[in-house]
Order: structure tokens, then sequence, then C-alpha cells
């Protein structure tokens, strides 16, 4: 794997050279706390740290190392994402509500980072569910970005524009048996130069790690912009036709 720099900065600084960004589930309560998640940052020295499952104490990895540091709960739970980078951002990262199921609503965190935007997910285990909430999340995107963290999802997400440019290595075991591919990185207008699936820790995933920089064709940002809308347009028209469908209730 390529090193990171031992002081990352943001990518508007950093010309085009590759960005680290570490995605781990934690597992709320009985998984990776705070002394682990330091661990993780001293070992990998990520530009930018991707949680999910991070309880309000993950916040005391601020006082441990420093650092920049936002937690979006979900609503009515003790847990939700985190963000942790060395540098400070751009712009605090901005929190989207998403389609939600019957028990957990969920939210993502959308950061700009000025070269591209990254958003942090732990979608819903509903496999129509949480590509509803894929395509939602894509809209607020600019047209160089990433969206990390765990999927859910079993199968190909089918975003389009993007890539899946991660590991494709299991990152999970469903009771210790099953292994799965829940966590990971799909990008557009972005390459992943290189990517790997480290050591589980504590959690019941394993953090991925990911490599990315601008693809040649990003270079011209109107060719993604203009595919940005046009999905955002398809999306609006499947979303009046089906509502155009819907008989009366009862």
């Amino acid at each position: 794997m390529t090193a990171a720099p031992d002081l990352p900065l943001r990518p508007a600084a950093r010309g085009h050279a590759p960005f680290k960004i570490v995605s781990w589930n934690l597992l709320r309560r009985t998984g990776a706390a705070v002394d682990d998640v330091a661990a993780l940052i001293a070992q990998e020295k990520p530009d930018l740290l991707l949680m999910q499952e991070a309880t309000r104490a993950i916040g005391f990895l601020l006082d441990r190392i420093g650092g920049h540091y936002a937690w979006a709960p979900l609503p009515g739970r003790i847990h939700g994402l985190a963000m942790w980078s060395p540098e400070p951002w751009p712009a605090p990262p901005r929190v989207i509500t998403l389609p939600s199921g019957a028990l957990v609503h969920r939210v993502c965190q959308i950061l700009d980072l000025g070269e591209f935007g990254v958003a942090n997910v732990h979608l819903s285990h509903g496999q129509m569910l949480n590509r509803r909430q894929l395509r939602r999340i894509v809209t607020e995107l600019p047209p160089r970005a990433a969206v990390l963290g765990d999927y859910n999802i079993v199968g190909p997400a089918l975003i389009p524009g993007f890539r899946d440019v991660g590991p494709r290595r299991p990152t999970h075991a469903m009771v210790d048996v099953l292994p799965l591919r829940l966590d990971r990185c799909l990008a557009r207008g972005l390459i992943c130069h290189a990517h790997d699936v480290l050591p589980r820790g504590p959690s019941d995933h394993r953090p991925i790690v990911v490599h990315l920089g601008p693809a040649p064709e990003a270079h011209a940002p109107g060719r993604f912009k203009g595919m940005a809308a046009a999905v955002a347009r398809l999306r609006r028209a499947d979303g009046s036709a089906g509502r155009g469908r819907r008989g009366p209730p009862g």
C-alpha cells in the first residue's frame, strides 16, 4: 500500500496526491472504543477517518489525539456517524436525512473537501431501501465524489455514474459464519490508487482503506455535472410517474 504522509493536507493543498480514507463500523457499546480508534489512526495516519455506530464517547478522541471531529447521531439512537481529520475542513460536514425504515431513521454525513466530496453512510438492511437511500445521497454530491461506509448491501449497488472501487474482500461475518462485503467505496470522477481491508479488532466489521485521486476525465467537470443533473432529472421523473400511478388509498 502507498504510505500516507505524516502531516496530511486538505485535497486543495495536495495537488493530485492520493487522499487516504479509512472507514470503520465500530460496533456500538461492545466494539471499538476510543483507545482502539486512536491506535488505528496512529497506525494508518489517514487523511480522513469515517466511523459508523460511533457513540458520544468516541468524541473523547479529541482529548487523546486532537484533530477535528464531527458526530451525527441517528435520531433516537445512542450511536451514529462520525468523521475525524488531522486537518481542518473547508466547511463542517452536512447532515442529510435519508428514507427510513420502520425502526431506524437514517442520516448521512457529507463533507465537501473542495476537490471532491465524501459521504459517510450506514445504510438500512432492506435491499430496496438501502438502494433508495444511496440514490438520495448521490443527488447531494458534487461531480467528483466518493460514498464510503457500511452499505448493508448484498450484490451490486447499481448507482449510475459510480464505480465500486474499494476492496473486494469480505468485511463482516454474519453470525461468524457467512462472510459478506458490507463495507464499500463507490466513486465518481475519482480513481482508487490502492485499497486494503484491515484486521477486525474488537468490532464485528473490518476497516477498509482507500487512496483516492482525480480520474483523468475528472478534469472536465462539466461532463460530470451534466451527468449528475441528468440522473437527478431521471429520479424526479421516476418519482412523479410513481405518484401518478398510485391509486386511491384503501
